[in-house]
């Protein structure tokens, strides 16, 4: 249906004449809902006599009087008319496509991984690929997150998950226990089937925009039960878990915390001896790090690293064990060290052309050189949002004491993953 009404809609504005619409309107007198939006227009397709097709006629008006030249005009008139409502009408077919032909046989995926592990670039990659819309964040998981004292900020930022808006939403909880409906049901139940609902409408409505197949949303995990959230919400759909060094992670996430303070006008709230540590790095870099100082507080590189260990260890469980094969991971080191065969891997993963050409168009739409616009890869940018792009960066980072703390926090996941083989780094 999707094609036969966007070729539709192109020979409408080829075909504006007369003659061209009166042809137009018997090529889509065979197909049901193109028939339908005919009906609504009382317009019906002509049959042919003697080889020569009819003109159209209009409905209720069989006893009118043979057309005089006047006559003649006005009804080209009264056909271009109809040729814009029919347009509408075709344009309202193409948007139900979404709930119709799309729905739960739509290819839908999730991209997750901890913030600052290479979420967004996957993110970017996938979406270049000639059949994957892959945006973010959506954030449509996450029942417990939400941000506080939002509307102190004037910031045009999500402020909650949209499972979290649905669930502490009291008025829809009061009707779902109250509607004839729904009242003898467990309210939840219901909360989490129209978060599918919304969730799917929402991808969908945007895959019907382009020309592509398959849609995803990347989100940050927002909590340790993130995938769990997806198995109970869309337990259909395929996830792909970035994975990226806990360490680098953590030095990735500073520097996006110093620029995104709220003293310069962001989000994030960061305590006056980490704003003391941005200035003096931003300063002099090397005098911080050779005199020790380092760039973490302590109490914030702990927090990083325990998110961290939760985090993506409960996903590297819950993920096989409740998606089977619908769960994928991808080492962020691996994405830069071998890009085509990561991207085409992850392609064939989400059923869409793993050939050579289409995993180059992804690959290439996302490197570092144009995502930087044209810093290469190590070149260093502290305010940008992709920074560096490489991996193993924290070893120029970490003091004696940050290595510590991260052990202590997170030394048993790195050894898991393979980062490290003891804690003898």
């Amino acid at each position: 249906m999707f094609e036969l009404v966007r070729n539709v809609s192109l020979s409408l504005d080829v075909e504006a004449s007369v003659a061209g619409l009166e042809s137009l309107v018997n090529k889509l007198g065979s197909h049901p809902k193109a028939r339908a939006a005919l009906t609504k227009l009382n317009v019906r397709p002509t049959t042919a006599r003697n080889g020569a097709a009819r003109r159209p006629v209009a409905r209720g008006n069989s006893s009118a009087p043979p057309a005089t030249p006047s006559g003649s005009s006005d009804r080209q008139q009264s056909l271009a008319r109809q040729n814009q409502k029919l347009k509408r009408e075709l344009a309202q077919a193409r948007g139900a496509r979404s709930s119709a032909s799309l729905g739960s046989e739509t290819p839908v995926f999730f991209v997750v991984g901890l913030a600052k592990s290479g979420t967004s670039w996957l993110m970017r990659t996938l979406n270049g690929h000639p059949e994957i819309l892959c945006q973010g964040e959506g954030r449509f998981f996450g029942g417990e997150w939400r941000r506080e004292n939002f509307r102190e900020w004037q910031k045009p930022v999500l402020v909650s998950s949209l499972f979290n808006a649905l669930l502490s939403s009291e008025y829809l909880k009061h009707w779902i226990e109250r509607s004839v409906w729904s009242k003898r049901d467990d309210p939840d139940e219901h909360i989490v089937k129209l978060t599918r609902l919304a969730v799917e409408h929402f991808l969908t409505e945007a895959l019907t925009k382009t020309d592509k197949k398959i849609v995803g949303d990347k989100t940050p995990l927002l909590s340790p039960r993130f995938v769990e959230e997806i198995h109970l919400i869309y337990p259909e759909a395929k996830v792909i878990h970035i994975i990226r060094d806990g360490r680098d992670s953590a030095v990735s996430m500073i520097h996006h915390l110093w620029n995104r303070s709220s003293d310069r006008g962001g989000v994030q709230k960061v305590e006056p001896e980490e704003l003391e540590k941005r200035e003096a790095f931003r300063k002099n870099p090397q005098q911080v790090l050779e005199t020790g100082e380092g760039i973490f507080t302590e109490e914030r590189l702990r927090t990083v690293a325990e998110s961290w260990r939760t985090r993506v260890g409960k996903t590297i469980e819950d993920g096989p064990t409740l998606l089977g094969s619908n769960y994928v991971e991808v080492r962020y080191e691996d994405l830069l060290e071998r890009p085509h065969e990561e991207v085409g891997r992850l392609a064939a993963f989400l059923g869409a052309d793993a050939s050579d050409k289409a995993v180059e168009q992804a690959a290439a739409s996302a490197s570092f050189e144009k995502l930087s616009k044209g810093r290469e890869r190590g070149e260093e940018d502290p305010g940008s949002f992709y920074r560096k792009g490489i991996s193993g960066d924290w070893k120029n980072y970490f003091t004696e004491r940050d290595r510590e703390i991260f052990k202590e926090a997170a030394g048993d996941l790195l050894i898991k993953l393979g980062y490290e083989k003891d804690l003898s780094w």
